[in-house]
C-alpha cells in the first residue's frame, strides 16, 4: 500500500496560535485513525504566516514565487487536506483565501479535505457551513461530513471518553482517514492531449497539396 501524503494548512497568524493547535489536534487524530485502519501516512504542516508575502506577490503577478510554489505544489499532490483558519468578521482570513486563490481552481478536484476554524466564541461557528464548506465545493474537493469548530472556552474540556472538542477531533478525523483510504488522487496532465509540433507540421505538409 502507498503511502499517504496528508498536508496541514494552518492560517494563524499569531505564534503560537490556536489555530495551529487545532490543526496539529486534527493532523495528530487522523494519523491515529489511519495506522488503525492499517494506511500508511506521512504529514506536511504548512504555516501560512510564513508565506504571507509570498502569496501577495502570487495574487499581483499570478505566479507562485519561491517556496510558496513547493507549498502549492504539495497540496496538488495531496492525498488529503486538513484547513484550518482563524474567524475574521465572520469568515475566514484573508490570508487563507488569499492562498487559496493562488492554488489553481482545478488542483483540488476529488481531494478529501478536513475543515476547521477557531474563534473567541460560539457565535462565529457558523462559519463552517456558510463560508468554509462553499468555498472547498467550489474547489470540488470531498469534504468530510464534521467539520471541526473550537472557540475559546473549548480548550481544555473533556478527554477522548468525553463529548467536546476532543470528541468532535476524533469523529472528522476518522472521516477524513476513511475518505484518504477510499480515493485516489489523480491529477489530469494538462499537455496530455497536445499534438507534438513536428506532428502537426507533417499533418499540414501531407495535406497541403504541394
Amino acid at each position: 500500500m502507498s503511502t499517504k501524503k496528508i498536508v496541514v494548512i494552518s492560517a494563524g497568524l499569531g505564534q503560537p496560535s490556536s489555530t495551529r493547535l487545532l490543526a496539529d489536534r486534527l493532523a495528530e487524530a487522523t494519523a491515529r485513525a489511519l495506522l488503525e485502519q492499517g494506511t500508511p501516512a506521512e504529514f506536511e504542516v504548512v504555516e501560512l504566516r510564513d508565506h504571507a508575502h509570498e502569496i501577495t506577490d502570487a495574487m499581483l503577478t499570478g505566479f507562485a514565487p519561491g517556496s510558496l510554489a513547493g507549498v502549492v505544489e504539495s497540496v496538488t499532490r495531496a492525498d488529503g487536506l486538513i484547513a484550518v483558519t482563524p474567524v475574521f468578521t465572520a469568515s475566514y482570513s484573508g490570508l487563507f483565501k488569499s492562498f487559496f486563490d493562488v492554488v489553481d481552481n482545478a488542483a483540488l478536484t476529488g481531494t478529501p479535505v478536513l475543515l476547521g476554524a477557531t474563534a473567541g466564541t460560539a457565535r462565529h461557528s457558523l462559519v463552517l457551513d456558510h463560508a468554509l464548506r462553499p468555498l472547498f465545493s467550489y474547489l470540488r474537493a470531498v469534504v468530510a461530513p464534521t467539520a471541526v469548530f473550537a472557540a475559546s472556552e473549548d480548550w481544555g474540556s473533556g478527554d477522548e471518553t468525553t463529548t467536546g472538542l476532543p470528541e468532535r477531533v476524533a469523529r472528522a478525523a476518522g472521516e477524513l482517514a476513511e475518505l484518504v483510504g477510499r480515493h485516489r488522487t489523480e491529477r489530469a496532465d494538462p499537455f496530455a492531449d497536445v499534438v507534438p509540433f513536428a506532428e502537426q507540421l507533417a499533418r499540414l505538409q501531407g495535406g497541403s497539396g504541394d
